[in-house]
Order: C-alpha cells, then sequence, then structure tokens
C-alpha cells in the first residue's frame, strides 16, 4: 500500500478553513497547513494538541528563581557577606525584600530565553536547517494543505480540495 502525499494550495484563508473542515468532516486528518498568517480557528479544526510551552515557561522560571537566591546566598552571605542597606545579613530570608528585584529580573531573563529556546528546538528553526516548507508561495500570499492519504482515498480528497476552492492540488507518491 502506497502513500500519496497531496498539497491543496489556497488563495483564501476562509477557503482553507472550510476546506479543513470538509476533509475533518469526512474522516480525512490534514497532517500540516503551511500558512503566511495565522487563521483563528485553524487549530482546533485540524485536531492541534495545546501548546506545553506555558508550563516549559513556568519550570524555567522556577529554575530562575532559585538560580537567583542561590547566586545572591552565596554571593552576599556566605562568601563576602555585606551589610545590605543597614539589614542583618546572615541569614537569606531576612534580606529577601532587597533581593526581590534581583530575583524578578533574572527569573523573567530565564523563563524568556528558555521559552524561545525551546520553540526553536520544537520548531527546528535555526541557520542552516532546510526548511520545512514545501512551497515558498506559502510565506507570502497562499495557504497550503499537506495530506497523507492511502491510495484509495486520494481521488475522494482531490475532490474535496477542489469543491471547497483549491486553487492548486498537486500529488506526489512516497
Amino acid at each position: 500500500m502506497s502513500q500519496t502525499i497531496i498539497h491543496g494550495i489556497y488563495d483564501d484563508d476562509e477557503l482553507l478553513l472550510n476546506g479543513a473542515k470538509a476533509l475533518r468532516a469526512i474522516g480525512i486528518k490534514v497532517k500540516e497547513v503551511f500558512s503566511p498568517i495565522p487563521v483563528h480557528g485553524l487549530d482546533e479544526v485540524i485536531g492541534v494538541k495545546k501548546t506545553r510551552l506555558a508550563i516549559c515557561s513556568f519550570i524555567y522560571g522556577c529554575t530562575g528563581t532559585s538560580l537567583a537566591l542561590l547566586m545572591m546566598w552565596y554571593m552576599l552571605i556566605h562568601d563576602w557577606p555585606v551589610d545590605i542597606g543597614g539589614k542583618p545579613n546572615q541569614f537569606l530570608y531576612r534580606n529577601i525584600p532587597a533581593f526581590i528585584p534581583i530575583t524578578f529580573e533574572i527569573t523573567v531573563l530565564c523563563a524568556a530565553h528558555g521559552m524561545a529556546l525551546t520553540f526553536l528546538f520544537r520548531s527546528w528553526i535555526f541557520p542552516g536547517v532546510s526548511p520545512k516548507n514545501p512551497d515558498r508561495r506559502t510565506t507570502d500570499d497562499k495557504f497550503l494543505m499537506l495530506i497523507e492519504a492511502r491510495s484509495e482515498d486520494v481521488t475522494k480528497i482531490v475532490s474535496v480540495l477542489r469543491e471547497t476552492g483549491a486553487s492548486e492540488v498537486n500529488q506526489k507518491t512516497a
């Protein structure tokens, strides 16, 4: 059983959304959509799972908070005790109010950089990496729907794509 890759190219985001809904209605899974702009509601239609980037951000933020407090404890209390604003400095918890601005800044720094790196690794967007985008026109004004289909579903998918307004339908056997 061979697998066919079908590219349905649309000129308008509403037509693309209707095409995705029509394919999902007949039980065909859309593998990927390449779009020059975000299309509202498309994620739910094609069944994209919610991102877990917020959980990663929380973990990176907690790491940043821990690193900031550890750094300030080591540098200002343990290694080289400093009189901070006339407050006692032998205990970390007594100096927490003076450490809050630095802790906040390092927390935000770690969360932002961690999320950016996670996004780059998950999307695999690096300099020198070959793009996954099958058609360069999707970076300008076209919308492309990529479908991996079994050979018996190809005619049904192509007819649905053409009925929903696809300007081009390309097939490639994998």
